[in-house]
């Protein structure tokens, strides 16, 4: 190994995002015996841990609580936070070259891909993630309106996400108010008028993205039906054949969820979700005001691609849905950052098991690195982050062990710090956090929620006395 990593010139690095590839990718570089590191990782917003504040279900607290060990990992002694603070913007790539001798971005998965179809623009069709955001307090989004006057909404896609928000338009408001989502998202939602809401899947039941814990989770809804169409909960010949092939039980038991849905008659709830399978989305409608009044939908039958993998099948068969609010959630990516590689296609960092790869010569670009879903796609569950992050941190071992590394000009903590502070004094550490973190969860205490969450970077400054 070099001599940097020594207390003498410890190794410096720069992690870009604060969600969990973030801090697994922190926590591999403290555990490296012998290793003296100095770790600052920045985020665009204010407050730590990407989607699980900014992205996680507000009624899935459980979730949440994997904040405990990110804050033992950032209570090591090299470990730095610089919130409010934007790459490209407050600090640029040619900063961090001179000042760092690694950097890993780990920005995540930040917009929605699209349908693209017709109609697509029209007024309250929208993005489920700018949907999330908004009912999770996220500064960036919390001055955005849902007309939720609406009796009907439809949610594209069958993953995790999309079954989130084809929940939350579920919720009761007794049980929005148990949670921490923003307080004007619980007002909001607890005066809407949704009563149908269609989760519509361009496959079969056997190829829903979403896991068992949320579609059983779904059916135990005091304030909602379930609804799924018997012949759409059927299996056809490919599925059943994969199905039986894959000896998977965690697949059985979701299809038997689901099947169990369809014999389901209704109790009478004010609200019914309907899950759909084997239809897409090919145009929304709109009215003379140019706002969405009904989704026009294809029926699908599914076949084997040249792969083997099976595929949506457009049929001759279609029908209307009526419907003045939709949300698409058909994949996610990620957002290009400036300077560094990205490959437009896939909607990631181009990179090789976590180096970034030079789009001219092919090769690694030295001291860049990738993790999480800018890394490798939307895909896994929180969890998923920590063998990712560990494999690019193996990665940056092996290039600091033969001298592949970035070599800063000005390695520097405090000149460094000095810097991000002139150009964005408005910067938030961990510590700022941590009073943030009191302040909402004794709120929330006096509230009978697990917190109430400040959501504009104004009132987390005043309260900071800044």
């Amino acid at each position: 190994m070099s001599s940097v990593g020594t207390a003498t010139n410890p190794l410096r690095v720069a992690i870009i995002g604060s969600g969990p590839a973030a801090f697994y990718a922190a926590e591999a570089l403290e555990k490296q015996p012998g290793l003296v590191v100095e770790i600052d990782m920045f985020d665009r917003v204010p407050t730590p841990f990407g989607l699980v504040r900014g992205g996680v279900a507000p009624d899935h607290q459980k979730i949440k609580s994997v904040t405990r060990v990110y804050d033992k990992i950032a209570a090591f002694p090299g470990f730095r936070f610089f919130g409010n603070v934007e790459f490209g913007k407050h600090v640029t790539l040619a900063d961090l070259q001179d000042s760092y001798h690694q950097i890993v971005y780990a920005t995540g998965a930040q917009t929605d891909r699209r349908m693209g179809i017709p109609g697509e623009d029209l007024k309250n069709s929208h993005p489920a993630t700018e949907f999330v955001a908004w009912y999770n307090g996220h500064p960036d989004y919390r001055h955005l309106e849902f007309d939720l006057s609406q009796e009907c909404a439809a949610v594209v896609g069958v993953g995790n996400v999309a079954i989130d928000v084809a929940r939350i338009l579920c919720r009761t408001p007794e049980e929005l108010r148990a949670t921490d989502m923003a307080e004007y998202a619980v007002d909001a939602l607890s005066k809407s008028r949704i009563r149908e809401v269609y989760l519509l899947g361009r496959r079969g039941p056997a190829q829903a993205a979403f896991t068992n814990p949320e579609v059983k989770e779904v059916g135990e809804m005091p304030g909602a039906d379930v609804v799924v169409p018997a012949d759409e909960a059927k299996l056809d010949d490919f599925s059943l054949a994969e199905v039986e092939g894959a000896s998977d039980r965690e697949l059985e038991t979701k299809i038997q969820i689901l099947q169990s849905y369809a014999l389901r008659t209704s109790t009478g709830k004010p609200r019914r979700l309907h899950i759909r399978f084997l239809v897409s989305p090919v145009e929304l409608i709109g009215d003379a005001s140019g706002q969405v009044v009904k989704m026009r939908l294809v029926r699908n039958v599914l076949a084997k691609s040249d792969s083997g993998a099976l595929s949506a099948k457009a049929t001759d068969q279609f029908e209307e849905l009526p419907t003045g609010l939709v949300f698409r959630s058909v994949g996610y990516r990620g957002v290009a950052l400036p300077g560094v590689p990205f490959n437009d296609k896939w909607g990631v960092i181009s990179n090789e098991k976590g180096r970034v790869i030079d789009a001219t010569t092919q090769k690694p670009r030295v001291g860049e690195y990738a993790a999480g879903w800018i890394k490798r796609g939307p895909s896994g569950v929180i969890g998923t982050n920590k063998p990712d992050s560990v494999e690019t941190v193996n990665a940056m071992f092996e290039d600091l062990a033969q001298g592949r590394i970035l070599q800063p000009t000005k390695p520097d903590a405090k000149r460094f710090e000095a810097l991000v502070r002139e150009r964005q004094p408005q910067l938030f550490t961990f510590a700022d956090w941590r009073r943030i973190d009191a302040i909402e969860l004794a709120r929330g205490k006096e509230q009978g929620r697990p917190r109430t969450k400040l959501v504009s970077r104004e009132d987390m400054l005043k309260l900071l006395g800044r």
